[in-house]
């Protein structure tokens, strides 16, 4: 597939990555695959800040309400899935775009994975145990001691990602990111990354005003509606287990909308250091529309 290019549109939460997207897939006339590890499920809507029912008519989307909360699903079956898709669209589009925060369901596409070993059902039994007898906290320092490098790039505030790191570490004695695939796979189309980015004070701006958007959009009867579903792996995330807390009793209205904007500022924080840690990202501001179409224009071909 000589001359086509797959075009990673990356960067932390509000950083307006579906309007440049959007922008983007409309310029080379293609469509838009999400690269969002919440915005899959139907039955999550305000939290995940999916696009809005008008940005999904301008441009045809992919894996946004594809699947329900109720099924298992990861980082290694959408990158099976979704490079399915890619190639497809590759048959009537010299471009796809690819946008998203998740940064491992990018590299999941980009870079592929490694089947991890399966380990002892026992040990995940234990930690869901502690977990719920002590709370996420303890996962937190069991894996800070255990495997720091990876505590420092996932989202600790999110107990699957902890039990599932952790389980991989005790069962096999190697952090869960020596997994990931060592020989990259050979794609027929060449992969172009732009990572978006804006000065700290202002992205942290644009996260208060979108949560606050949220909360006046009925982020917290959507929670409410949820709430039987709180153990679900898709609801173990900033958006909604903090309004779970204030539903517990565990703190006031104020303190849950308090930690949804000190939470999410963190999330982004996480996935800047994700995506900084690689080579191939070409950073630039989302207000530079015309030198982003330009950086894809120029950027080489397979050969």
């Amino acid at each position: 597939m000589f001359g086509k290019k797959l075009i990673v549109i990356a960067g932390p939460t509000a950083v307006g990555k579906t309007a440049v997207a959007i922008s983007v897939a409309k310029h080379f006339g293609t469509e838009i695959v999400s690269a969002d590890s919440r915005q899959l499920f139907r039955e999550l809507t305000i939290g995940t800040a999916k696009p809005s029912a008008s940005e999904l008519s301008e441009v045809k989307h992919h894996f946004i309400n594809s699947h329900s909360i109720h099924e298992p699903y990861d980082a290694a079956r959408y990158g099976r899935e979704a490079l399915e898709l890619i190639n497809t669209l590759f048959k009537t589009h010299d471009h796809v775009v690819l946008c998203g925060g998740s940064g491992l369901y990018i590299r999941a596409v980009c870079d592929g994975f490694d089947d991890i070993p399966e380990v002892a059902p026992a040990i995940r039994e234990t930690l869901v145990r502690e977990f719920k007898t002590h709370g996420v906290a303890v996962l937190q320092q069991k894996l800070k001691t255990l495997d720091p490098a990876h505590f420092e790039n996932i989202d600790i505030q999110n107990p699957h990602r902890l039990i599932r790191a952790l389980e991989v570490v005790i069962g096999t004695g190697a952090s869960i990111s020596s997994f990931r695939t060592q020989t990259r796979p050979t794609h027929s189309f060449s992969v172009v990354k732009i990572g978006l980015e804006l000065p700290r004070l202002e992205l942290y701006e644009r996260i208060d005003t979108r949560m606050e958007k949220m909360i006046r959009e009925g982020l917290f009867e959507e929670a409410e509606g949820l709430y039987p579903y709180r153990e679900h792996n898709a609801l173990q995330t900033v958006g909604y287990s903090e309004i779970f807390g204030f539903m517990e009793g565990r703190y006031d209205r104020n303190e849950a909308i308090r930690l949804l904007g000190q939470n999410s500022r963190r999330y982004a924080k996480r996935q800047m250091t994700w995506f900084r840690r690689d080579a191939g990202m070409v950073w630039m501001n989302p207000a530079d529309l015309d030198g982003i179409i330009k950086l894809i224009s120029h950027h080489p071909d397979n050969e």
